[in-house]
């Protein structure tokens, strides 16, 4: 009696479980962006990267800030080259 009682019960979610159930689709979702967007996106990295970069060679009283932009300016840079490498070498694939 008890086995076919929970087999026909409808399962009540918590607020937290709601909550984690609502996040994991969302975070697993595909995102689609604009064409000119994914386009210029490698290249937004890459300028982002060199504007960060040329900003810790001027910047001067701020030196706690420093190794702030020169790591964001790598993370930018390698993103860029990763991004652009990439799609080239699938274009090529696809010839």
């Amino acid at each position: 009696m008890n086995s076919r009682y929970a087999a026909n019960r409808v399962g009540v979610l918590s607020d937290t479980q709601q909550l984690t159930n609502n996040t994991g689709s969302l975070l697993s979702r595909k995102v689609w962006l604009p064409r000119a967007l994914y386009a210029a996106l490698p290249w937004f990295y890459l300028l982002a990267g060199v504007t960060a970069l040329v900003a810790t060679i001027y910047i001067g009283h701020w030196v706690w800030v420093l190794p702030h932009y020169a790591l964001f300016s790598i993370a930018c840079l390698h993103m860029g080259v990763l991004i652009y490498r990439r799609r080239r070498g699938a274009r090529r694939q696809s010839e």
